[in-house]
């Protein structure tokens, strides 16, 4: 089975009002860590999807080695920015699943995403989901028969959508970290390591 992760990393940060991607955090910026732990996973390969002020953006991390897409459409939510990802691997990479997974949840490693992948293979489920604050979410791996579902979301729907939709076919992980996410200086003030 061939894996793809899509890290999204288009928005603006508007809560936050500095681009989080850049932010510090564990002596490096969120993006950068978010690639790195996505790299040691055991995917098979990577893509970035950035919006807001890519070229900023970019210079938080090794642009060179990495697979970016830029999507245009960002303003319109994290569907469009999930869509612009997905579309790209198809083209050229053509996995047989993808994670989802978000700049700004700093306690992702690549543990916890080589589990959805374990997961996802021993369950035989086409949807592997974090559950954390009585809800599940990202990170994510979906099957390729939830492609074209995920490609019908529209605007700021997320893939929670497709996750609630499905849930005879989906397993949870306990990730209660996924709850941090950086979107406001007081989230920063509680997780300055």
């Amino acid at each position: 089975m061939k894996t793809a992760i899509i890290l999204l990393a288009a928005g603006s940060s508007s809560r936050l009002g500095r681009p989080k991607q850049l932010i510090e955090f564990q002596g490096k910026k969120l993006i950068q860590k978010a690639i790195d732990e996505a790299k040691k996973s055991k995917a098979d390969s990577l893509v970035v999807v950035l919006g807001w002020n890519h070229e900023l953006i970019k210079t938080g991390f090794d642009s060179s080695q990495t697979s970016i897409v830029i999507n245009e459409s960002w303003e319109q939510g994290m569907a469009t920015s999930m869509q612009a990802g997905l579309r790209f691997l198809r083209e050229k990479e053509h996995p047989d699943q993808v994670i989802l997974m978000l700049v700004d949840q700093p306690y992702v490693e690549s543990k916890l995403l080589d589990r959805l992948i374990l997961e996802k293979e021993r369950t035989g489920k086409g949807i592997v989901a974090c559950s954390y604050s009585d809800t599940l979410g990202v990170p994510v791996i979906f099957d390729q028969k939830y492609f074209e579902e995920l490609l019908m979301l529209k605007g700021s729907d997320g893939a929670k959508k497709v996750i609630l939709r499905n849930k005879a076919d989906v397993f949870e992980i306990e990730f209660p970290l996924g709850a941090v996410d950086l979107d406001t200086e007081d989230d920063l003030l509680l997780f300055k390591d």
